[in-house]
């Protein structure tokens, strides 16, 4: 059972709640105690209604009275609450595009794991936020067989449900020639199949590349290909697989492998808290020993690491 860490406060009352933020913002000094207790613990929709409560209630925009009362990471964390779940995937997407330099492996966590509607959606909030066509951003900030594979998954147009176990091993064959010849042929063959196919249809792909190769997929994408390319490949077959371990292994690379990258992390828990967090909680705890609660501990502080933790919605035993 896909389950998240975030769900809907029972006695909601938006108006009370937009009080309490005023207070606590308006303040002489601001209350972030309030603002965590309030904004992690109330699913989306209703942190969108105490959003407009408190456009009634002050005159003023909850989101702009948090960016300018708070700072650095926090800051982040409370404003990426109050998005939208297609907005925040296009706010990500467009700093990720148009930042200083392009930020590849953002491009690769949100492309390679949102299904067609939620893409639909955030290619709208993108349109109506930034006044910008996603596909075209992407055109032109990206390049090579990434850029084709990113635009392809953009598209939105992977079939779903469909199955045709008689194509299975066809398709097996086409990407194992795609890793052995490698040519811009083979690489758009790969990048369609892996792109379009439905999850059900790939998970038999797999199985059958696996028969014909005695290979692993995704070793054999390893042994072959290399950069952001190869990167987004590998994504997309691990979300193909089991989406909260690719992102238990994403948050693990974030914590330990660059000295905590903030932006994935807070990324990451924002985006899925009403997904599957709870499940790639699990699986982080299975796979590496330690619970992403202990370890997002042990690399954050204050009102920062508060605010994470609250929305992990860790266990006693986490500690």
């Amino acid at each position: 059972q896909i389950q998240g860490t975030i769900f809907p406060a029972p006695n909601f009352n938006p108006i009370m709640d937009a009080q309490l933020l005023g207070g606590a913002l308006q303040g002489i000094s601001c209350e972030k105690d309030v603002l965590i207790d309030i904004l992690t613990q109330r699913c989306n929709s209703q942190r969108l209604m105490i959003a407009e409560a408190y456009r009634d209630m002050y005159g003023r925009d909850l989101i702009t009275d948090l960016k300018e009362n708070l700072s650095h990471h926090f800051k982040e964390v409370m404003v990426g609450l109050m998005y939208p779940p297609a907005s925040y995937d296009a706010h990500e997407l467009w700093h990720a595009l148009k930042g200083v330099d392009t930020e590849e492996k953002c491009l690769i966590d949100i492309l390679a794991s949102r299904s067609n509607m939620e893409i639909f959606q955030m290619k709208e909030a993108y349109l109506m936020q930034y006044n910008n066509d996603l596909p075209q951003d992407i055109d032109s900030e990206t390049s090579g067989h990434f850029r084709d594979t990113l635009m392809n998954l953009a598209q939105g147009t992977r079939m779903e449900g469909y199955v045709d176990p008689s194509t299975a091993a066809q398709d097996a064959m086409i990407l194992w020639e795609a890793c052995q010849q490698k040519t811009g042929e083979h690489k758009n063959m790969l990048q369609m199949i892996l792109c379009n196919k439905s999850y059900q249809q790939l998970w038999m792909v797999f199985q059958e590349f696996q028969n014909i190769s005695g290979q692993d997929i995704v070793d054999a994408i390893n042994e072959c290909y290399d950069g952001y390319f190869q990167e987004l490949l590998v994504a997309i077959v691990l979300c193909v697989r089991d989406k909260p371990s690719y992102f238990a292994y994403r948050l693990y690379s974030a914590i330990h492998d660059f000295g905590f990258h903030n932006k994935t992390v807070i990324r990451i828990l924002i985006a899925r808290s009403e997904i599957d967090l709870m499940n790639i909680r699990q699986r982080y705890k299975e796979r590496y020993g330690k619970s992403l609660f202990h370890d997002i501990k042990h690399f954050a502080s204050g009102h920062y690491e508060n605010a994470l933790l609250a929305i992990c919605a860790g266990d006693a035993e986490d500690y």
